[in-house]
């Protein structure tokens, strides 16, 4: 069985959002990754359209958007983000490092499935009322 090292782990460029980092790993069926956000920065209200996925809160704190609600979620936390549920976060405390997993693999990419919320600035604003 494969096991992947902490120190032989190269990040890559997130495929959506370059400017982004993240290891990322797929298998057959799921893939998987380990991303850092600072404070003030805000992964875009988004969706993906095949994809569920599961987020463990490694450090930090967010006000995380999930549907119509938003919870404060820190480290410890398990998210879940079932297929075509607009989602996303502003950063309150960092670093916020995560855990993601999401089926399918696909090419094993996590961000291959992004999709723009329609409405992003009016969740933005939403969001930008946490602190």
């Amino acid at each position: 069985m494969p096991v992947y090292k902490a120190k032989d782990m190269v990040p890559t460029p997130d495929v959506k959002r370059p400017f982004i980092s993240m290891v990322q790993i797929g298998g057959e069926f799921i893939k998987v990754g380990l991303y850092s956000y600072q404070k003030g920065e805000m992964p875009p209200p988004h969706m993906h359209p095949n994809d569920e996925q599961f987020v463990l809160v490694l450090e930090g704190r967010a006000a995380h958007l999930c549907g119509d609600e938003i919870t404060i979620v820190e480290a410890g936390d398990l998210l879940h983000v079932p297929r075509n549920t607009v989602h996303g976060m502003k950063i309150l405390d960092a670093p916020m490092r995560m855990y993601s997993s999401k089926s399918p693999a696909g090419s094993g990419k996590l961000s291959e499935d992004y999709v723009p919320a329609p409405n992003a600035e009016e969740l933005v604003a939403r969001l930008n009322e946490y602190e």
